[in-house]
């Protein structure tokens, strides 16, 4: 079998060049990054499980209009997606304060926020991914003011869908980030959904609880993050209930840590 060439590796994702022009496969990795990699660490399992939650999610998406890079999942770790050029912005939205925002502005973690925010950052990991406005974007052009206007109704879109995805199966959609892309034809683009959507990117807090179901039980060193992302894949339906060793319980996951 002839070697793939590797055409890009992120923090969390691996690309490779695809079986056909126009496409990638995009490989989840177990590594976990936190504080633009200052932190590193790996979570077992990680890889298979965003592969498996954000192939649901963004076929949940195209079935509701919102164009994603998503073709088809290929095996437990790899997806088959479309090549496209990325927009250098994160679009994160806010639904409620936590992380940075709360930080920023000096306001309790948990507070509902009276309206969602969007924050665009600057994707680079030498600078620290920096905050940026409307206005940085139209300076330096990295993104026309038309993709723009797709990049926030598109977002909009995705975040009200995923809010009440969330919501169904007892979970609060706290905050989470986006990356976009353009695909081409001939001289004309359109801007599409690309990179994942998963815990890795995704605030995701039990509503009863307020139990951290993401990244943030790797960051704070909460311990239990496999637990926490199969109970994420659980609820969305992607994993067997009582599955033998699957399926954690948070609770007796820090009990059997002697907590």
């Amino acid at each position: 079998m002839a070697r793939r060439r590797q055409i890009y590796e992120g923090k969390a994702k691996i690309l490779y060049e695809g079986p056909e022009p126009g496409t990638l496969i995009q490989y989840f990795k177990d590594d976990a990054t936190a504080f633009n990699a200052q932190k590193k660490g790996t979570i077992s399992g990680k890889g298979v499980l965003n592969n498996r939650i954000s192939e649901h999610i963004f076929t949940l998406l195209g079935m509701i209009g919102v164009p994603t890079h998503f073709i088809r999942r290929l095996n437990m770790r790899e997806q088959l997606i479309r090549q496209v050029e990325i927009v250098p912005i994160e679009v994160v939205m806010r639904n409620v304060a936590a992380g940075s925002l709360s930080k920023r502005l000096g306001i309790e973690e948990g507070v509902q926020l009276p309206r969602t925010i969007i924050e665009y950052y600057y994707k680079d990991d030498a600078l620290g991914d920096p905050m940026i406005t409307d206005e940085h974007i139209a300076a330096f052009g990295w993104a026309s003011q038309e993709e723009m206007h797709d990049i926030a109704d598109l977002a909009i879109r995705t975040n009200d869908f995923l809010c009440g995805l969330f919501a169904g199966i007892g979970i609060r959609l706290v905050d989470f980030k986006m990356e976009f892309g353009r695909i081409w034809d001939n001289d004309y683009s359109r801007i599409i959904l690309a990179d994942e959507i998963s815990p890795d990117g995704c605030r995701l807090w039990d509503m009863v609880t307020n139990e951290k179901l993401d990244k943030d039980r790797f960051r704070r060193d909460l311990g239990g993050e496999v637990e926490a992302y199969q109970e994420v894949a659980r609820r969305l339906g992607l994993m067997p209930e009582g599955a033998d060793g699957a399926v954690l319980d948070l609770e007796t996951h820090r009990q059997n840590r002697g907590k």
